[in-house]
């Protein structure tokens, strides 16, 4: 089931659940007319009437309406996660069903330490550039630690060319505290966990279990906290199962926001903390998908005003206002009802984030080029849909996120070309 069915099927049963409520409305106001007449007879009639058991009628029928109306929007509740878990395993289940017959082939190459000649696109060839970087990095000296302890940080989604001076400065400014021993175990132990995160899923699951390790010793420090959250997102995308998902989620989202608490001035603590958000909220009431969303944009946009050289931040950016341009206008209503004022953003607000995510960093990733086309198309350009979805498909598939970009971009072709 895709976002899009996802999307009519809510939307069908918010109608649905709205002419319920039109339906009972009518039927109450046809019992109220029908009372008026029937109390307007009896005044007229010669015959008396208890009108005791005629009030007692009608405050029956009001606290049934109630009711009623109570149990409907349980129900919707109910729907509403119901359908969120059937997608969420109906994706897993694609992706088991596609992975299966190459295992054999996965395995084998990872034994002969091939897999990497599998990442061809530049943002891979990046990443892996960086990983040797940062291995090199372990054996410079205490001063050069010192400098460059958090440079070598990169996600799997970003290759950021440089780094702030505040963010090399992390070691001796906000770990001051720590004995010259404790900021080399520090520095080390962020260079492993870095280096791991790069890595396979077994790796990313061991730099998981190191920071856990480590949590009670450095948990007062931003830049292990923000990696830990990375660390839980990175649990969130191995597992499969629904309950671990929300857990990791929820754990993620509170060490980021203690890394904002404790740097504010650390882009990659309001980048991980929306991510996170961003996350959590797939299994969030409607309030609070609502309200991680304004989380997710708020601590995005300050990471981008920290770090403008990250084409992950204007992907994400990017992704955020074309949901947004696409919410209908119950949604909206939904939004306004709760917090005010609804989100708002464009496709054309959306295109150029898209746009300058593939400025800072061309051939960035597969999805960004099918949501470009996503955004022409969107615009009525169809000539220029066409070209980036010509870009996407020269992008082989390495990630899960690279394989449902294919999903996406077959679609569009479809839709294209009718």
């Amino acid at each position: 089931m895709s976002h899009s069915e996802n999307k009519r099927l809510i939307l069908g049963l918010m109608v649905g659940a709205a002419g319920i409520s039109l339906a009972m409305l009518w039927y109450h106001m046809s019992r109220k007319r029908r009372k008026a007449l029937y109390l307007s007879t009896l005044l007229n009639s010669e015959n008396s009437f208890d009108l005791v058991d005629f009030q007692y009628e009608t405050q029956n029928e009001q606290g049934t309406v109630m009711l009623l109306q109570g149990r409907q929007l349980q129900i919707l509740e109910k729907l509403n996660g119901l359908l969120v878990s059937v997608e969420e395993l109906k994706k897993e289940v694609t992706f088991l069903k596609e992975a299966v017959p190459k295992l054999e082939e996965l395995v084998r190459e990872e034994l002969q330490g091939k897999t990497d000649t599998r990442r061809t696109s530049p943002l891979h060839r990046a990443t892996r550039k960086r990983k040797a970087e940062v291995a090199q990095g372990v054996s410079d000296t205490n001063s050069s630690e010192e400098a460059e302890s958090e440079g070598s940080y990169v996600t799997a989604h970003t290759d950021t060319e440089g780094e702030s001076e505040e963010e090399k400065g992390w070691i001796s400014s906000s770990a001051s505290a720590l004995t010259p021993e404790e900021k080399i175990e520090l520095f080390n132990l962020l260079q492993q966990v870095d280096t791991l995160h790069c890595g396979s899923d077994n790796e990313k699951r061991e730099a998981f279990r190191l920071l856990l390790e480590n949590e009670e010793k450095y948990k007062n420090y931003a830049g292990f906290l923000w990696r830990l959250a990375r660390a839980y997102g990175d649990m969130f995308e191995l597992t499969t199962d629904v309950e671990e998902k929300k857990k990791y989620a929820s754990e993620g989202k509170l060490r980021g926001e203690n890394a904002v608490i404790l740097d504010p001035s650390s882009a990659e603590s309001h980048q991980w903390f929306a991510v996170m958000c961003g996350y959590l909220s797939q299994f969030e009431s409607i309030q609070n998908k609502f309200k991680n969303g304004y989380l997710f944009k708020e601590h995005l946009d300050k990471a981008i005003e920290l770090k403008p050289r990250d084409p992950f931040l204007y992907y994400l950016t990017g992704r955020w206002c074309y949901e947004v341009a696409q919410l209908s206008w119950i949604e909206k209503k939904v939004a306004t009802a709760l917090f005010g004022t609804p989100p708002t953003s464009t496709i054309p607000e959306a295109l150029q984030n898209f746009l300058k995510a593939e400025e800072i960093h061309p051939g960035y990733s597969k999805y960004n080029y099918v949501y470009l086309a996503k955004c022409y198309k969107e615009l009525g350009q169809r000539t220029d849909a066409l070209k980036c979805c010509d870009s996407a498909l020269a992008v082989l598939p390495v990630t899960k996120e690279d394989k449902e970009a294919e999903k996406d971009l077959e679609a569009l072709l479809l839709s294209l070309k009718l």
